[in-house]
């Protein structure tokens, strides 16, 4: 033996990889069969692709030399070799040097044209997969790769006729009947692929796969008699196969058909009693019925099967919320959010959704536990702890605000928003300083996000005020308020914070008066604004708009400025009056006392 043709066998045996086109191996010519067609891997048709074309450059059409057959052998070997490695450049190289040895040789041809699709040049791919046809007519390889070059070129037309010719050439090629109608499934040419399918029933008789694709198309063809005819077909065909009963409930289902639909989908759960399917079928037909508590019932048989994956639960559960707050639906939406936490204890998700349907139906308490229920499951998620310090903060738990963004913290040092709510806990527990020091640091991280960054600068306002350091705060409101000129936080705190200082009154009453304007019946803003006035000892006026506010409240504060200003307006006893109302409703400032006592004002 040849020390090429050693190597030649060897490479044989490890051609494992390569680009195939063939369905199945080729039947022996001469030996026709209408056995269904055996489907090979991908990995299987490539390797035969391969061999097939080593087998054929052995065999040569033209004499030659023992010396340039060899050569040329050598050549397309190496030639393959780098296109597995899919190295192009070179593996044309290699075959077109093995072409100008043996240019009439088929197996050549039809690898340099495969190696030229691979590398992008159709042209040249064409013309080459065409020699090979014509050098060797009984190749179903060369047939297949010519089909696929014109199919990347969209010559849809002159693919089909590839096809068309070789199930008419070459024996035993039947199978490619399959390959022809999913052309023409594609190009939407519905009537030429349903004669091909019938081509390939005459061939093979009935398959499933065939009854599907024709299914399919009569969908398509808007013709839902004739789809539902040949789901009947394959249910009568395959009786132990529950998916084929389950597809015709869901296709009755989906043409309104819902009698059949439900007799459908019941036998399917006589033969599989656990099946989630049927049951979401049956769920969704009662639904359309307007039959709710079977629907209800239903879509609760089917959420407490283990069978209905996570994910789709998952799914079903983000519609309902899309759909709340809903008195019709909430208490569904929180029996199935239950069920699904109950049947899958270790699914991060299951709680996750969980929370955000208590969330939106309003039960925060609950939402929270089931966020962090997944956070226990699942702690890489970051939404998910948002979700919990949003609700620490909405329900003034000042540690727990504390907790949580520490925790997060730790793992997301990066995020501002967490930075924000640290420093906001830390405000409401009266930690100065410490929320200075986190607001800060989160201040620098929202440089990219203008309206966060308002944020950051108004609660550093609140809180340098509460340091004293009224420049620093100052300078932190004006910043807000470049943002965002209407900032109701901003306008109200600042103007409040200036007029119990007694400084820069004037730009005070701007704010202020901004404030009441944009918000005529808030009590709170029309306080400030009227002891902004109060301040610029304008106290008409503040008797004017605390009368408005306290026609929405009755905080102590307000009440307490009502009498404050009747008093400074001479009107003693009504003043003496309103702080003895002040103080009745608890909450007065620690002067009310002397003020009641002494019928005198002090501030």
């Amino acid at each position: 033996m040849s020390r090429f043709s050693t190597f030649f066998i060897l490479l044989l045996s490890l051609l494992l990889a390569g680009p195939g086109y063939a369905q199945q191996v080729p039947a022996p010519a001469g030996k026709p069969s209408k056995a269904k067609p055996h489907r090979l891997t991908r990995k299987e048709r490539k390797e035969l692709a391969h061999r097939a074309a080593l087998e054929e450059v052995t065999r040569q059409r033209v004499n030659l030399s023992p010396k340039d057959r060899e050569l040329s052998e050598s050549y397309f070997v190496d030639g393959i070799r780098f296109l597995l490695l899919e190295d192009y450049n070179k593996a044309l190289e290699r075959l077109l040097k093995a072409y100008a040895i043996n240019p009439t040789n088929a197996a050549i041809n039809y690898k340099i044209a495969e190696t030229n699709l691979l590398s992008g040049n159709l042209q040249d791919a064409t013309n080459f997969a065409r020699v090979a046809v014509k050098l060797d007519a009984q190749n179903p390889y060369y047939y297949l790769l010519l089909a696929q070059i014109y199919a990347s070129q969209k010559q849809y037309d002159e693919a089909a006729q590839i096809y068309t010719t070789l199930v008419r050439t070459v024996p035993n090629s039947g199978y490619y009947l399959f390959n022809l109608a999913d052309l023409y499934m594609a190009q939407g040419k519905f009537e030429e692929a349903l004669t091909t399918f019938e081509q390939a029933e005459q061939k093979f008789g009935p398959l499933d796969e065939i009854s599907f694709k024709k299914q399919q198309i009569y969908l398509r063809q808007n013709k839902p008699d004739k789809a539902l005819q040949e789901g009947e077909s394959l249910m009568k065909t395959n009786p132990d196969e529950v998916r084929y009963v389950l597809a015709q409930a869901q296709l009755y289902a989906t043409n309104r058909r819902f009698a059949e639909a439900i007799r459908v989908a019941e036998q399917a759960l006589r033969q599989d009693p656990d099946n989630p399917r049927a049951r979401m079928i049956l769920a969704d037909v009662y639904r359309l019925q307007n039959n709710q508590p079977e629907s209800e019932k239903q879509i609760k048989l089917a959420f407490a099967s283990p069978g209905l994956d996570i994910d789709d639960k998952v799914r079903i559960l983000i519609d309902y919320v899309k759909q709340l707050p809903n008195p019709a639906l909430n208490e569904t939406a929180r029996e199935l959010a239950a069920i699904t936490t109950r049947v899958h204890p270790r699914e991060a998700k299951a709680f996750s959704i969980a929370g955000d349907i208590e969330t939106v139906t309003g039960n925060r308490t609950a939402a929270r536990a089931n966020y962090l229920k997944a956070i226990r499951l699942d702690n890489s998620r970051y939404q998910i702890w948002q979700q919990v310090v949003l609700i620490d903060a909405e329900l003034s738990q000042v540690d727990s605000l504390l907790t949580h963004t520490g925790q997060a913290l730790e793992l997301f040092p990066n995020q501002a928003p967490l930075w924000f709510y640290n420093g906001v806990g830390y405000q409401l527990q009266k930690q100065p300083a410490k929320a200075v020091k986190s607001l800060e640091y989160g201040r620098k991280l929202a440089t990219d996000n203008p309206e966060l960054l308002a944020q950051f600068d108004t609660q550093l306002g609140d809180t340098y005020h509460e340091l004293k350091d009224y420049p620093k705060s100052d300078a932190a409101y004006e910043a807000a308020l470049v943002f965002d000129a209407n900032n109701a936080q901003a306008l109200n705190n600042y103007s409040y914070f200036l007029s119990l200082r007694g400084e820069k009154l004037d730009r005070a009453k701007e704010m202020a008066g901004k404030l009441v304007k944009n918000h005529p019946d808030n009590p709170t803003y029309l306080d400030t604004y009227a002891w902004v006035l109060y301040r610029l000892k304008d106290y008409d006026g503040a008797r004017l708009q605390l009368e408005k506010a306290l026609r929405n409240t009755s905080d102590a504060t307000v009440v307490e400025h009502y009498g404050d200003a009747l008093f400074q307006l001479g009107e003693v006893d009504k003043a003496l009056a309103e702080w003895q109302r002040a103080r009745k409703l608890g909450g007065a400032s620690s002067l009310i006392n002397r003020k009641i006592k002494d019928k005198k004002l002090y501030e």
